[in-house]
């Protein structure tokens, strides 16, 4: 007999209550790197809760930090990894708590309502209309994919790989911006009101307000007065400067033709040097890397006006993450997406900037790998740091494949660069596929 759950977990002592679901039900399949989740009922579950499958699966996806697929044509829902059953249901109760449940009467006979691209809940039980729903990674999938009922009309290349994006990723996942890896990511981190911090930074919205406010405050001219003083760019203040670096940053720090900027201006790297001293001086101060402020460092940057210079994300990447860089990547995506725009067409992502990015990567993976050598396995290159990093929009599918496709000894050495290239043929092979099946679609 199928056991009954209440859907709404406030509820379940309660023996009248009939909104009721099946407990979620998983079968662990496969080994090593191979391993995987199949949630055997969640079609059931899904029918429960009149949401979606996909839109189950992709929360699950961002909540745990995971690939998984998308309407699946076997009704196997597949998540990434190996998840007992007891933390998927925690999972789906966080979701049904935020997507399902009517904030009004806590009954699930709710529909989600789009209009102007905000969110809400209608409850058909008491009528009530919940506030818009804060714009997280999944509400944007949700928004997304709701655009693409209708009739097909025909598509241009870029077109279909949007398309083929939301369906492989997005309906796969559930999207989690600044968040954060994902909507209340655990692994991605949520804070205390199950706000989605990966996607309140990773958007281009209130984050972009502050950062044009700032860039205004500090374009404006300002009075010199005659006993204001200018650093000191000497041969000997430059050296001292550098030698002042903490030991860690400056063993950390590789910068590529580390001689000279992208202007060929022989005193550049002295200025992201003294951006990353200056991020890990405020680290000090405020009691971790993580506490130091986005718009703060993007005020810095534009102060030393190496905004817009490649190098910069190099330092940025080396500077802001650690060991634990699969969680901090969701909460740095908004300010990374700043700095990774084409200075020419800032509607658009820098192969040379995502290049830069993904030196960096390397540069700190092959330091970290030596303590650690679970960050340069296939489960968090490619199912981890390459997927968050693609679902955040950072990198793009085409310079993901380039960059796979040769290793380099220019930001680590070769060995650990094919190791990492190694690491992320799984992530590579999984574009590939969906590439595929997006085009027989389309024949």
């Amino acid at each position: 007999m199928v056991e009954l759950l209440a859907i709404n977990p406030k509820r379940g002592d309660d023996k009248f209550y009939r909104y009721k679901m099946p407990r979620l039900q998983v079968k662990v399949e496969g080994k090593g790197n191979g391993i995987k989740t199949v949630v055997v009922n969640l079609s059931t579950i899904a029918q429960s809760l009149a949401r979606p499958g996909g839109h189950v699966i992709k929360w699950f996806g961002l909540d745990l930090g995971a690939q998984t697929n998308m309407d699946p044509p076997d009704d196997r829902w597949i998540i990434n990894g190996a998840h007992d059953g007891e933390t998927l249901q925690k999972s789906l109760f966080v979701f049904i708590e935020k997507y399902v449940l009517c904030d009004d009467c806590g009954n699930p006979e709710t529909d989600l309502t789009i209009k102007d691209d905000v969110v809400r809940k209608d409850c058909k039980a008491c009528g009530a209309r919940s506030k818009p729903l804060v714009h997280s990674n999944l509400i944007n999938f949700i928004l997304k994919t709701q655009t693409k009922k209708g009739k097909k009309s025909k598509t241009t290349k870029a077109e279909r790989q949007a398309a083929r994006r939301a369906k492989q990723l997005g309906l796969q996942n559930g999207e989690n911006g600044n968040a954060s890896g994902g909507d209340d990511n655990s692994e991605n981190g949520s804070n205390e009101n199950g706000e989605d911090e990966a996607g309140e930074a990773g958007s281009d919205d209130e984050f972009t307000r502050q950062i044009n406010a700032a860039a205004q405050d500090i374009d404006a001219p300002k009075e010199v007065k005659d006993d204001d003083w200018a650093v000191d760019m000497s041969e000997e203040a430059v050296k001292a400067r550098q030698n002042r670096l903490p030991t860690e940053f400056r063993d950390k720090l590789v910068l590529e033709g580390a001689d000279e900027d992208e202007d060929g201006e022989a005193s550049g790297p002295t200025v992201y040097d003294e951006l990353g001293n200056w991020i890990l001086e405020k680290a000090t101060e405020t009691g971790g890397i993580d506490k130091v402020e986005d718009l703060a460092i993007y005020k810095k940057a534009k102060e030393l006006n190496i905004e817009a210079k490649h190098k910069t994300v190099m330092v940025l990447v080396q500077a802001l993450f650690t060991a634990d860089i699969v969680t901090q990547i969701p909460k740095r995506a908004g300010l990374l997406k700043q700095f990774l725009k084409d200075p020419e067409n800032p509607s658009k992502i820098s192969e040379r900037h995502e290049k830069a990015l993904m030196g960096g990567i390397e540069c700190l993976l092959a330091k970290e790998g030596k303590k650690n050598p679970k960050l340069l396995t296939a489960d968090v290159v490619s199912n981890k740091i390459l997927y968050q990093l693609y679902d955040q929009e950072l990198i793009s599918e085409e310079f993901v494949r380039k960059w796979g496709s040769k290793a380099s000894k220019k930001y680590c050495d070769l060995s650990t660069s094919r190791s990492i290239r190694k690491a992320a043929e799984p992530f590579i092979k999984w574009l590939d596929e969906a590439d595929e099946e997006s085009s027989e679609e389309e024949d």
